[in-house]
């Protein structure tokens, strides 16, 4: 009797043993990876940049460095301070070029206007003004005085000193006596000579007491130092403010 030879497994039964393997591994290692547990996110140590908030530009966009004036005060010291009915006059001093600018009310050349002046009118170390510049900034300037002004730049018709003394009893005849002789003009209402034919037109307009008050208030700023120059200016001003209040 022969014997009869072994059963072997076929190949197309190897196959799907193996197929049947391979997906019992797959399944084994997902389950694996959903159990491990998600790693925790890095802590924050400064060292990923964070997102630009804009707010923090705000104040660059209202108030840019290139549109404002920095360090305008720096420089700048208060002389001076005269009061004409409603109006107020501030003098300025720029100690490192000694040019010296008036500000009011209304803007100046440069576009400096008057907002506000403090201190006790009789103590002069007191005084100080707001004045508001181009761009909307607002600075504050204090009475000091004026240092010496080199010989070098020394200009003709300014005076030294930073006091506000009040009037002499001669200063206050000269008031009194240019207000009738206005047409000759006085020591302090910034013309060397003369006042021009216009001014002489304008000046017989107001009345002795209006001219002897403006000669007041320009014989008290030629007191505080205030230059030819800005003199004028001024006189100029009280005698345009006074035509229009009549």
């Amino acid at each position: 009797m022969s014997r009869q030879p072994h059963a072997t497994e076929t190949r197309p039964m190897k196959r799907v043993h193996h197929i049947h393997i391979m997906g019992l591994l797959m399944a084994m290692t997902l389950h694996a990876a959903e159990t491990v547990p998600q790693a925790m996110p890095p802590a924050d140590d400064g060292a990923i940049p964070r997102a630009v908030n804009m707010e923090a530009f705000e104040a660059l966009v209202t108030n840019s460095p290139f549109t404002r004036s920095l360090g305008v005060s720096d420089s700048l010291i208060l002389t001076g301070v005269a009061h004409f009915e409603n109006d107020t006059f501030a003098t300025l001093l720029d100690t490192k070029t000694f040019e010296s600018h008036v500000v009011s009310k209304n803007p100046n050349f440069q576009g400096w206007q008057l907002v506000d002046v403090g201190g006790h009118s009789a103590e002069i170390q007191t005084w100080s003004a707001k004045i508001q510049i181009p761009g909307g900034e607002v600075i504050s300037v204090r009475y000091q005085k004026p240092p010496p002004k080199p010989a070098q730049i020394k200009s003709a018709g300014s005076s030294s000193g930073g006091n506000s003394s009040p009037l002499t009893s001669t200063q206050l005849n000269e008031a009194k006596t240019a207000a009738l002789n206005y047409k000759e003009g006085f020591s302090s209402d910034g013309y060397p000579k003369a006042p021009p034919p216009e001014m002489v037109a304008k000046l017989s307009r107001l009345s002795t007491s209006q001219r002897e008050t403006i000669n007041q208030q320009m014989l008290g700023l030629r007191n505080q130092g205030l230059g030819l120059n800005d003199r004028r200016k001024i006189y100029e001003g009280l005698v345009d403010r006074s035509l229009q209040r009549r």
